[in-house]
């Protein structure tokens, strides 16, 4: 199975989308059909079933990747979501097999508690607050590696500067960062 960062994950579901790149869907299908495939399994469907709710689901990647949302969730997150969707509706439509209404994979999953969506939200209020004051040239390097999930090399690649300028530009940005949220007296 092929390991993909989550960066990487929602970096590439951006090309699925935008240019419907085969090798990036490639590279998502080799790392996520194997897993789904291997969960709706563990669920209690069969080989054969399992693989076709599969193909399924890595087709709606295909078809469907522009609604996948990296500041709603993470891309596992959505296609394993995909999956438990597609496995209920199947459920449905087999007019043999009655739901169980005690399968916990029906119940809803839980929701985050209000006081930690609130210290959530008020931390990235923060951070984005902090970013304004860091200099473009140190804020686009953080946001190529941590929103995009390139590596220091590909940024430094990308951009043309030497990986040393890349990697101190980092360092300075996080050294800003924490500085900023230091300053402001909220504690975490």
């Amino acid at each position: 199975m092929t390991e993909i960062s989550s960066g990487d994950q929602a970096r590439l579901a951006e090309l699925v989308a935008k240019n419907r790149d085969r090798i990036a869907f490639t590279r998502l299908f080799d790392h996520f059909a194997p897993r789904i495939n291997g969960y709706l399994q563990r669920l209690g469907m069969n080989a054969e079933a399992a693989e076709d709710l599969t193909q399924d689901v890595m087709t709606v990647l295909w078809h469907k990747a522009e609604l996948f949302d990296p500041a709603k969730s993470s891309l596992s997150t959505w296609l394993f979501r995909v999956a438990r969707n597609r496995r209920i509706d199947a459920a449905r439509r087999d007019s043999s097999r009655k739901l169980d209404p005690e399968d916990p994979f029906l119940w809803p999953e839980p929701l985050e508690p209000a006081d930690s969506q609130m210290d959530a939200r008020q931390r990235d209020e923060r951070v984005r607050a902090a970013l304004k004051d860091i200099p473009e040239e140190q804020r686009s390097l953080l946001r190529d590696a941590y929103y995009l999930g390139l590596t220091q090399s590909q940024i430094a690649e990308q951009t043309k500067l030497p990986l040393g300028t890349v990697k101190s530009r980092i360092r300075l940005a996080f050294a800003r960062l924490r500085l900023a949220l230091d300053a402001d007296g909220l504690k975490d």
